[in-house]
């Protein structure tokens, strides 16, 4: 039986003027469902919201018993109805009571009806009820029918989201309002309360239903020229999409481009009477629900593409690009897909409260950024961007990994508790701040920062530092719009030592390449960019970069102590060289008369393995070393960092890495030359302590790692924890971990962890 005449088009504009009229929700959402049964001449048509107890119940009915409304409930996974849920997809039967999932429910009275068409009612791929029509016949429904009601379905799924419904059936809300609770990966410590901000804010369609359709047509093949035409002109250029993706997933985004199949979709949408917007989101959001839902880690990654291709299609349309203005409200939560340490820095940190990411490790350089900033921040959080909307209500625990999306009073109350906790021993290590850390049994451990912006530098007396263990200087060059100048290199430089007054600096040369691409740079496709051309190895290849860099930090230290490391050093030879650029820089400022730092020492980095089969003879030829954990692990146990399915597969406390750092530990010393621990375990108790243990006695970490590591040390016999290593390692197997070990250690002896 073919749909009443208008098709679609004429029902979207009878919807357009219900949702308009001054009626109650339960009234506006019957008068929608008898305008629908009209339409497609069916005797039935029913809304089912899924609820926030996961049930889907019957909200409105035009042609089942009208008093089933708000009784009738069902599970998300019962029935016809809950089928539809589950898999996001529409069903069309001649003869639903002969279906293996149909579900009986006597007090409808749907026995009578055989034909059923159900479809999901979707936003941003997420279900939030189903619609269904049904008719007394075996009638088998159109494909055309199938459409309008998908369209249609658009419309009331934007009506559930709005959190009209809400109030229709108390006790519960729609699944869109719900609460959500998710646990990913703790990239930076610390509770932050506050509400969603997106790093990347979804296109808002706002008109959804088409004045002229023959308009809407033309409007949609005009974007997507001009969206094929930029992604051309980027693929032809060699340029990377503008966040660090590599030219294959820029090809594959080309490749949706001009995908017919998505193409027609987005057509046949705009022909059912949505506007050009509307069908770009509709077939997105059909996208997701089936994307989602894939078992293949791959498939799944190429919903991201397909996220990318319909946002700039949707800015083509509405006629902006970029994400808009950085400044945030109040209690302000990030959440993005992935984010770079500048975009970061270019939000106002007074009024931010968390971040909150689908990407990014605990190693990552954004991780490293939120933990210098003092912000708590959540990785791998999955599809992190659709769970909530901008405004929502959210909490993001650093410690557990865990986030809470529009929580409940009590989860609030909980968590804010917490957050009174954590003030009161933050009070605590304020109280050890002017206390020097020394073990019970008096070694002292040199505590120091990692710190990279000026900001981090009010941290020294917050903290009562030791000063600055590693200052990372590619930070300036990744949030320049261009290359920093000496002259800009020296006034920084100036600023970070008139702030750290006598205390010591080690100051890490520019270590850019791999994952720290610079925007003004121009993008270098490698096969495996954390092993190719990055960090010294740049500057021994460019060396005019590192003499404007050493030339601007021997002008900005004159007459105080320098201290300069070399990143990514993999050979003593390297090492060298460098040290010769440094001397020759020292004699042209000797020769224009410029003031030279009292004492200049020049240091390593021991992150490349390679180096502890040279450990002897670069702890003779350095004035100190410093080691790079991060990436000494990573090279160490060939795992990539930033990869979710291998990052765990080592342990920083196994026997394969302890016997590297007791290695550079006691080379070092037998050398004479002083040995600091810059990476990110060396800010962690537990790991601090096992360090000590294997005879380091400087450690340099974030602000909010200094209190509780000197709680630690306070606590610790250096001589007992060494004692238990020895036994330890000598005990156990070549890949044992001896965190069970040393977490019993510091519960028996009362040290803090």
């Amino acid at each position: 039986m073919p749909a009443a005449p208008g098709g679609p088009r004429l029902l979207l504009r009878r919807l357009r003027e219900a949702m308009a009229e001054p009626v109650s929700p339960q009234a506006r959402l019957d008068r929608i469902v008898t305008l629908i049964a009209a339409n497609v001449i069916a005797e039935v048509c029913s809304v089912y919201v899924l609820s926030d107890d996961s049930t889907l119940e019957l909200f409105a009915t035009e042609g089942l018993n009208r008093e089933a409304v708000h009784l009738t409930r069902m599970r998300s996974d019962e029935g016809l109805v809950g089928l539809i849920a589950k898999t996001a997809e529409p069903l069309s039967l001649s003869d639903a009571q002969s279906h293996p999932s149909f579900s009986y429910r006597p007090e409808t009275g749907e026995e009578a009806y055989h034909a059923f068409l159900g479809v999901p009612l979707l936003r941003a791929g997420n279900t939030l009820g189903v619609l269904v029509v049904q008719n007394k016949t075996y009638r088998v429904y159109s494909e055309e029918e199938i459409e309008a009601l998908q369209t249609t379905a658009m419309v009331l799924a934007e009506m559930i989201a709005s959190g009209e419904l809400q109030a229709l059936a108390p006790g519960t809300g729609p699944v869109a309002r719900r609460a959500v609770s998710q646990r990913g990966v703790a990239l930076a410590d610390g509770i932050g309360l506050g509400h969603v901000v997106l790093h990347e804010p979804r296109i808002v369609v706002k008109q959804l239903i088409a004045e002229n359709v023959d308009r809407e047509v033309e409007r949609l093949e005009l974007a997507i020229g001009e969206v094929r035409s930029a992604i051309d002109d980027l693929v032809e250029r060699g340029d990377s999409i503008g966040t660090g993706e590599s030219r294959e997933v820029l090809e594959t985004v080309r490749m949706f481009a001009h995908d017919k199949g998505w193409l027609r979709r987005m057509r046949e949408a705009v022909q059912s009477g949505l506007t050009a917007e509307a069908a770009v989101e509709r077939v997105q959001s059909d996208n997701r629900a089936r994307m989602m839902r894939q078992s293949d880690p791959y498939l799944r990654d190429r919903l991201h593409d397909l996220d990318d291709l319909a946002n700039r299609l949707l800015r083509t349309l509405i006629g902006h690009e970029g994400n808009g203005d950085r400044v945030l409200p109040e209690n302000a939560i990030l959440v993005a897909r992935s984010m770079g340490p500048a975009a970061l820095l270019d939000y106002d940190r007074t009024a931010l409260r968390g971040v909150v990411l689908e990407e990014g490790g605990p190693t990552s350089h954004i991780a490293i950024v939120a933990r210098a900033l003092g912000i708590p921040a959540v990785g791998e959080i999955t599809n992190a961007t659709a769970l909530c909307d901008a405004g929502d209500a959210i909490i993001v625990d650093g410690a557990t990994g865990e986030i809470q999306v529009r929580p409940g009073p009590e989860i609030e109350a909980a968590y804010g508790e917490m957050v009174r906790v954590r003030a009161k021993r933050q009070e605590q290590y304020r109280a050890l701040r002017d206390l020097p850390a020394v073990t019970r049994d008096g070694v002292a451990i040199g505590l120091q920062l990692n710190a990279g912006l000026l900001i981090d530098l009010t941290h020294l007396a917050e903290t009562g530092a030791d000063g600055i263990g590693l200052f990372r200087t590619e930070l300036q060059f990744m949030v320049a719009q261009r290359m920093p100048s000496a002259a800009e290199q020296q006034t920084l430089y100036e600023a970070v030592f008139a702030a750290t007054g006598d205390l010591p600096v080690t100051v890490r040369t520019l270590d850019i390449g791999g994952d720290k691409i610079l925007p003004y740079m121009p993008a270098l496709e490698e096969e495996n960019p954390a092993l190719g051309w990055r960090a010294i190895r740049i500057g021994l290849d460019r060396p005019a970069l590192l003499r404007v860099q050493l030339r601007a930090l021997l002008r900005a230290a004159a007459g105080r102590p320098l201290k300069i490391m070399f990143p990514m050093v993999a050979t003593v030879d390297e090492f060298t060289r460098a040290k010769a650029i440094v001397e020759r820089e020292k004699a042209h400022l000797r020769r224009h008369g410029h003031p030279l730092p009292s004492d200049c020492r020049l240091g390593v980095m021991v992150e490349v393995p390679s180096l502890l089969f040279q450990i002897d003879e670069i702890a003779r030829a350095a004035d100190f070393l410093s080691v790079g954990s991060n990436d000494l692990m990573q090279f160490l146990f060939a795992v990539d960092r930033e990869n979710r399915r291998v990052a765990n597969r080592f342990d920083t406390l196994s026997v394969p890495a302890l016997r590297a750092f007791r290695l550079i530990a006691e080379r070092a010393a037998a050398a004479g030359c002083p040995a600091t621990v810059c990476g990110e375990i060396g800010g962690k108790p537990l790991e601090a302590m096992a360090l000590i243990g294997l005879g380091f006695r400087h450690l340099s970490m974030s602000p909010a790692a200094i209190g509780p590591v000197k709680a630690m040390v306070l606590g610790l016999d250096a001589s007992a924890i060494a004692a238990l290593i020895d036994a330890e390692m000598a005990r156990a197997g070549d890949g044992e971990t001896l965190r069970p070990a040393l977490t019993a250690f510091a519960k028996a002896h009362g040290v803090p962890i």
